[in-house]
């Protein structure tokens, strides 16, 4: 049989949080509706497919990289290790991975990377949004954790509210110290 898994990461771009990725392989004979690429549906809408393809997937699986990862990685390097860890926990093991962007990680079987695969590849389309989903998911419980910061509302992005709360209470262990804004933060309150 030949599997193919589409793969994509989210959460590269905030400041808070862990990179989470998604491994998917879909059934060749099923049709689900309103797959697209993660970022244009609302999160209502990538809760109703998420679901959709969690019941029709051949199979799928989650990675994460956390904030000591990506620290010590870098934030690229992170995700790849959380895109290897779901394609790891996929069953049945793909016999082909198709990775959104321009480059893919190393994994134990053919890979190739497709830029704007989020938009264009159905399997891609499914990882995105299963990947979006369970980040969104778990910066809501860390809302209940770190309150002050608003995670449950921006997810760990560099709203002017986050930065404001950044400015005030410091960074919280959810945070990136490699990243320049969460770092200016440490150096404001270091002198002081």
């Amino acid at each position: 049989m030949r599997w193919v898994a589409g793969v994509d990461e989210a959460g590269v771009g905030p400041l808070a949080g862990p990179v989470v990725a998604a491994a998917v392989i879909l059934r060749r004979c099923v049709r689900i509706d309103g797959l697209d690429d993660s970022k244009r549906l609302s999160a209502k809408k990538r809760l109703i497919v998420a679901e959709q393809i969690k019941q029709s997937a051949l199979g799928f699986a989650v990675g994460r990289a956390d904030v000591m990862e990506i620290d010590h990685l870098n934030v690229l390097h992170a995700a790849w290790l959380a895109m290897q860890r779901a394609v790891a926990a996929l069953a049945p093991a793909p016999t082909q991975v198709l990775v959104d962007g321009q480059y893919t990680p190393v994994f134990p079987c053919p890979a190739r990377a497709i830029v704007r695969g989020d938009a264009t590849v159905a399997e891609i389309m499914a990882a995105s949004i299963l990947a979006k989903v369970a980040r969104d998911e778990e910066m809501c419980e860390w809302d209940g954790v770190y309150p002050q910061y608003g995670f449950a509302v921006h997810k760990g992005y560099g709203t002017a509210r986050h930065l404001a709360a950044l400015r005030e209470f410091g960074p919280c262990p959810l945070h990136r110290n490699s990243f320049a804004p969460v770092r200016a933060a440490v150096q404001e309150e270091d002198d002081t």
